[in-house]
């Protein structure tokens, strides 16, 4: 059960940490946190993944005592976090293939109950091509199986490491190496892709649930929640990267929050297949506030835009909000006015 907390504000979305009880502070703003992947690391400056990892695995090592074992797929993650032979990880950690990452893991929870250590979990985790793409077929088996696993995707909406190419999460009309920006519709196609919270859901699955790092509180409570639960478990945690989507380094924090903000990027949590939550948009916004700062959305705007492929992401936003009830429709339509 999460507690309600007032967030004093003046004109900004920061929270002093003085303000509110040290129980409900974030394991970040702990001296005792795990600090699972340390500095050190080779990420590119201002990595939503690299935030994201650590922060979810972080609240994971609290919520089990520091018994955890992690499996990670092929991926800029763990390029960046293990190049041989340095590791910046401070917990048991795997890596074996691109898309296996959620049979490892599989393997790994089948061994230690075998051994009967229950107190020990797993987490796998990936980006959005390990996870969406590459690794589908055994996710989906995980699933199936209902395998005592948390898996995470950290999805930076493409295939970042090998040379930004589109995944199965690239959005429509992003640019990308292999969806480029010509003709009457450049871009990634708006009839291709995966929306993996949904398939997830599909599977019953008993948790199943949508991040950003742009709400430290939020993403902590979830994995902390999904640790919790037995069986499959899916976070999906929304990363921006910088490189791929050509945005300022320091305005990773930003973008994650307008992209929920726009409707684009729903944040609720589901149970057995059913939406049980949502988090409420707390200043609409426009789609073209989230896409313009965005270098891979550049061709969208000027003299030859594409207002045609603007309105189709609005309608895309717009269908997201009223599906979660993500907003007051009157305050949804006086925004849009």
């Amino acid at each position: 059960m999460s507690t309600q907390l007032k967030f004093y504000q003046v004109g900004s979305f920061a929270v002093g940490n003085r303000l509110i009880d040290e129980a409900d502070l974030p394991e970040q703003s702990r001296s005792s946190r795990a600090n699972s992947l340390t500095s050190g690391h080779r990420a590119c400056q201002g990595c939503g993944e690299a935030l994201g990892a650590r922060y979810a695995i972080d609240a994971a090592m609290a919520a089990t005592n520091g018994k955890l074992v992690a499996v990670n797929a092929t991926g800029c993650l763990e390029v960046f976090s293990t190049p041989y032979p340095e590791t910046s990880w401070r917990l048991p950690w795997l890596h074996s293939l691109f898309g296996n990452a959620a049979a490892v893991a599989t393997g790994v929870a089948a061994a230690l109950r075998a051994q009967g250590k229950s107190d020990i979990r797993v987490v796998a985790q990936g980006g959005d091509g390990g996870t969406v793409d590459i690794g589908f077929g055994p996710l989906s088996g995980m699933f199936e199986r209902n395998d005592d696993v948390l898996y995470i995707c950290y999805d930076n909406e493409a295939y970042m490491n090998t040379g930004v190419q589109r995944s199965g999460a690239t959005p429509p009309a992003a640019r990308t190496n292999t969806t480029h920006a010509i003709g009457p519709n450049p871009g990634a196609s708006f009839t291709q892709g995966k929306n993996l919270p949904l398939i997830a859901m599909a599977h019953g699955i008993p948790y199943v649930a949508t991040a950003t790092v742009a709400d430290l509180h939020d993403l902590e409570a979830k994995v902390k929640k999904a640790m919790t639960i037995r069986g499959a478990r899916y976070l999906h945690v929304l990363v921006p990267c910088p490189l791929g989507w050509g945005s300022r380094s320091e305005e990773t924090i930003k973008l994650a929050r307008l992209a929920t903000e726009s409707g684009l990027f729903p944040v609720f949590e589901a149970e057995d297949g059913e939406v049980t939550a949502t988090k409420k948009i707390r200043r609409l916004v426009q789609v073209e506030e989230y896409l313009k700062p965005q270098k891979r959305f550049a061709h969208l705007f000027g003299a030859h835009g594409h207002p045609d492929l603007l309105n189709a992401i609005q309608a895309i936003a717009d269908r997201n909000i009223a599906k979660y009830k993500l907003c007051d429709p009157i305050e949804a339509e006086a925004d849009h006015e």
